[in-house]
């Protein structure tokens, strides 16, 4: 696109993915009611279980999101029409053929995940029941990343935004209907899910439309094109890969944390919803910053590409200001609610003014992974989150040993500021990669 890259644009793109956020948790609190309703522990457990491991599941082909916004967005500014097309067809065939394999070997997924983790007897019955049933809606969830990074990328945040708000409120309506009103328990939660799940790609389908009057859609020599299946696969592997350490470190943090006690455990686990906020909000930027650097790289603009990255970048760090402040003023108020335990609120009131930091030390983090993602400098994302991730275990021991739970948030945080300062050294050379000659279409 030709449009100048103004404050406003990068808004526009920001705030819907911001609002879909937002709607996220609500699902979560209206799934976990309802179920509550029956009087009984064991079905708010089986949910619950069911609904991680699948995430958990899902989550591996997150990639299939960030790795086609940044593809799409670069196709959309250099005007390749055929290839934005094409990208399309070749997320959704990721998407449903990736699906397929997760119904086909779903015992083994699930039996591996009550090994891993196990429940009593009656939580497992019943988690199976639920999972049993919303493991058929997997090609559409995997095939919606593909569809959300697609619309992304063309800067079509509203119709994200669309999406994400059909689906839950589908969610909601259905979960009230089949639980409360028909009485079908643990299963009625997952078929309101799988239901919400189908409606969610149908309408992302629709909202796509336009790419299918395009002939290129379905010219299979252009979709199964070699070179750029393999670019794709080494953008989508890259991005994986940093994933896969960056949940290293959260989960190896909850698993240290767990060395300083119940109080502390419980501490860290309700700061971290505020760490989880903080993503949320921030995403939307990171978000705008794909699309428009990505857009600009296609389009082979050096200046189109810096202003994106510092429009984008200073409402991250607005964002993250804001945040900042937000939790001093409103967060030990928040820690109350959610805690009403009084050893859990102290201790997590001593260690608040780290989650008063994270957003404005982790800001340059967020901000240039949406950069590097938008350039499909993914091989540099890679291993800028190695280093960190090396550096951020190589210093937590130590820190632990000798600062305790408070050494184990400072590690935390180095990590953010690891992996900011090791992207943004390496972004002069995405900048310089704005000149360099590409393939046409």
């Amino acid at each position: 696109m030709a449009d100048t890259i103004t404050h406003r644009r990068v808004l526009t793109i920001a705030l819907p993915i911001v609002l879909s956020n937002a709607t996220v948790p609500i699902l979560g609190v209206v799934d976990t009611g309802v179920i509550g309703q029956m009087g009984e522990a064991a079905p708010i457990g089986a949910v619950g279980i069911g609904a991680i491991i699948l995430t958990a599941i899902y989550w591996i082909f997150g990639f299939l999101r960030m790795g086609t916004s940044g593809l799409t967005a670069q196709a959309t500014g250099a005007g390749r029409s055929g290839e934005v097309a094409a990208l399309l067809t070749r997320s959704l065939i990721i998407g449903v053929g990736a699906g397929v394999i997760i119904i086909a070997s779903q015992a083994l997924l699930f039996a591996g995940a009550f090994a891993l983790s196990p429940a009593s007897a009656e939580v497992e019955g019943l988690a199976r029941q639920y999972m049993a049933i919303r493991v058929w809606s997997a090609p559409a969830i995997i095939a919606l990343y593909g569809v959300t990074g697609w619309l992304i990328g063309q800067e079509r945040t509203r119709a994200v935004f669309m999406i994400q708000l059909l689906m839950n409120g589908t969610n909601i309506v259905l979960d009230l209907v089949f639980v409360l009103h028909m009485g079908w328990g643990v299963p009625g939660v997952a078929w309101a899910t799988f239901i919400a799940e189908w409606s969610g790609v149908l309408l992302g389908l629709w909202l796509c439309r336009d790419a299918f009057r395009v002939p290129a859609w379905c010219d299979w020599p252009r979709v199964f094109d070699r070179e750029r299946l393999v670019n794709m696969a080494v953008v989508n592997t890259d991005i994986l890969i940093r994933s896969v350490l960056l949940q290293a470190i959260f989960v190896s943090f909850l698993f240290f944390g767990a060395r300083f006690g119940d109080v502390q455990l419980a501490a860290n686990h309700i700061l971290l919803q505020f760490l989880e906020v903080t993503a949320y909000a921030m995403d939307g930027f990171a978000v705008a910053a794909e699309a428009l650097v990505g857009n600009a790289l296609g389009a082979r603009s050096t200046a189109s590409l810096r202003r994106s990255a510092l429009l984008t970048s200073f409402w991250g760090a607005v964002t993250g200001g804001v945040l900042a402040l937000s939790f001093v003023v409103f967060g030990p108020g928040l820690v109350a609610i959610m805690a009403k335990n009084v050893p859990v609120q102290e201790a997590a009131g001593v260690f608040l003014p780290y989650m008063v930091a994270a957003p404005i030390v982790g800001v340059a983090a967020w901000m240039l992974d949406g950069i590097f993602i938008g350039a499909t400098r993914t091989t540099d994302m890679r291993n800028m989150m190695i280093l960190s991730a090396i550096i951020y275990f190589v210093a937590v021991i130590p820190l632990m040993a000798i600062w305790g739970n408070h050494g184990l948030w400072l590690g935390l945080l180095l990590s953010f500021v690891v992996r900011g300062a090791t992207l943004g050294w390496k972004y002069p050379g995405l900048e310089a990669s704005a000149s360099e000659p590409v393939r046409a279409a």
